[in-house]
């Protein structure tokens, strides 16, 4: 091999490293990209998350939602945030509560039921708000403790 031949492929094998390191530069920078959008929209959906929380918790407060759709949408919310919320004996009003009338009909379900059968499931979920109310009235305080501290309140 002739030494022009070799410096052509000495500079097209240069030609080609560099290439593909402008590839990877700009690959690793489109990654670190997508990295920031993830994070900053799971920032965004906490702090939705947060903010409907602290609705839910006040209209729990103040008696303008009922006691078993306030303790629903409150556990969903921690449940979003961090699925082990809601184990934390703080929070455990609104899981027990979902469990306790999971099992009852909504939206155009409840409106297929019989009129009878509907006010059995009635009977049955006042009893469950009337068993629970305290305990999720004080459930909605501390989740409005836990939501002004978070994400401390993680740990």
């Amino acid at each position: 091999m002739s030494t022009i031949t070799a410096l052509i492929l000495l500079g097209l094998g240069l030609a080609i490293v560099a290439g593909l390191g402008v590839y990877a530069y700009v690959l690793w920078r489109e990654v670190r990209r997508r990295q920031a959008f993830r994070e900053e929209e799971l920032r965004r959906a906490h702090d939705n998350c947060l903010e409907n929380l602290e609705l839910v918790a006040n209209a729990l407060q103040q008696g303008q939602v009922d006691i078993t759709e306030g303790a629903w949408r409150c556990k969903t919310l921690l449940d979003i945030l961090d699925p082990s919320l809601v184990s934390r004996p703080e929070f455990l009003a609104f899981a027990e509560v979902h469990e306790r009338t999971r099992h009852l009909h909504t939206h155009s379900a409840r409106q297929a039921l019989t009129p009878r059968a509907r006010f059995q499931e009635d009977r049955e979920r006042l009893k469950v708000e009337d068993e629970w109310r305290d305990e999720v009235i004080k459930a909605a305080s501390r989740a409005l403790v836990f939501r002004r501290g978070w994400p401390d309140s993680l740990h």
